[in-house]
């Protein structure tokens, strides 16, 4: 975690007035999506609040998108979510499955750095949205000395909505600072040798600890708009290749894994095929009565993980004749996961390290 303790100093043949200045340093600021601060009624609001009104998740005209949002989303929707979010809560340590895996995440991969650079290089985290704040991180990175900052969104697949509005905050936040440290981001991972690797090796595990084998293992990936493919963003491609990979390193035939898309939200269509639709029809239609499901494009484990495909698309498939169901965990805090997080960082260091 960050390490702001290192000494300041002034320049060599600076006069006794000049500000002192910390010895220069790397920084690693990881980001994920972002979590409510609590599951009550204000708590979600606010996180709901910031999510939605971004413009790069919903980019509908504000002028028609606000006044629904405001008068009628959030005076219903913060009950619902936060219904989701108790259901999940760590109540041991007052905060939300993300939050505790991407503590967990960010104390490996300092642990690693530490290993590989010592005290030259620092690693922390911040939310694109709720607390710690993107902001708050910069300033506290730019205050411990690190003249170079490296971004890191964990988002395997590059999405506007997702990796795109992070580097965004990140921007903002740079905005604000007089002296600006050199900065890098880095690109989506979805196809790093170690990554797939990291998958193919979980899948494994869990296959080998069920007493049947599933008929299918769905690769369920969170949707976007099905428009922006037609507007050039990559991610659809993205998780496409990713699960023709992950078949690859299995040595599966084709029948045995599919890719699906979940969480849509509002009337617009979606990336196609749904998830909740596709694992009824799989049950339904086509006799897959033992599945299991997996989801790549999270990072760590989280409302959309635990709540949505644990129980509501769980569900959808129980309903439809559906008789074994198995959610394989994200990758978390997993060594493998760790060890390809850690090889992404080396990898955009080169030159600074």
């Amino acid at each position: 975690m960050l390490d702001a303790s290192a000494t300041a100093t002034r320049p060599a043949h600076a006069p006794t007035d000049h500000p002192k200045i910390k010895p220069a340093k790397i920084g690693v600021l990881l980001a994920n999506l972002g979590t409510p601060d609590n599951y009550d009624y204000w708590s979600m609001r606010r996180y709901l609040n910031e999510f939605l009104s971004d413009r790069r998740v919903i980019d509908y005209s504000p002028w028609l998108w606000q006044p629904l949002l405001q008068l009628v989303i959030l005076s219903k929707r913060p009950f619902s979510s936060g219904e989701a979010y108790k259901s999940i809560w760590n109540e041991a340590q007052g905060e939300s499955p993300l939050m505790t895996i991407t503590k967990d995440q960010t104390a490996k991969i300092a642990e690693a750095m530490q290993a590989a650079h010592g005290d030259g290089v620092m690693v922390d985290f911040c939310m694109r949205y709720g607390n710690p704040s993107t902001k708050s991180k910069v300033r506290e990175m730019i205050e411990a000395g690190c003249r170079k900052i490296l971004f890191f969104p964990l988002y395997p697949h590059y999405a506007g909505a997702t990796s795109a509005t992070a580097n965004d905050q990140f921007f903002r936040a740079l905005m604000d600072e007089k002296w600006q440290p050199t900065v890098r981001t880095v690109d989506p991972y979805f196809e790093h040798p170690l990554y797939i690797e990291a998958l193919a090796t979980s899948i494994e595990r869990a296959y080998g600890e069920m007493a049947e084998e599933p008929d299918i293992l769905v690769c369920s990936y969170h949707g976007v708009p099905q428009r922006y493919l037609m507007e050039g963003d990559p991610y659809h491609c993205q998780c496409q290749k990713t699960t023709r990979l992950l078949k690859e390193r299995l040595g599966w035939a084709d029948d045995k894994i599919t890719t699906t898309f979940q969480s849509r939200f509002g009337p617009e269509e979606w990336l196609k095929p749904y998830t909740v639709e596709e694992v009824a029809r799989l049950a339904s239609e086509d006799g897959k009565k033992k599945i299991a499901v997996c989801a790549p494009a999270f990072s760590a484990d989280c409302i959309e993980t635990l709540e949505e495909i644990n129980e509501e698309i769980k569900e959808s498939f129980e309903h439809a004749g559906g008789e074994s169901f198995t959610y394989i965990p994200c990758l978390n805090d997993d060594a493998a996961h760790i060890e390809a997080l850690v090889a992404v960082i080396e990898e955009n260091l080169r030159g600074w390290t």
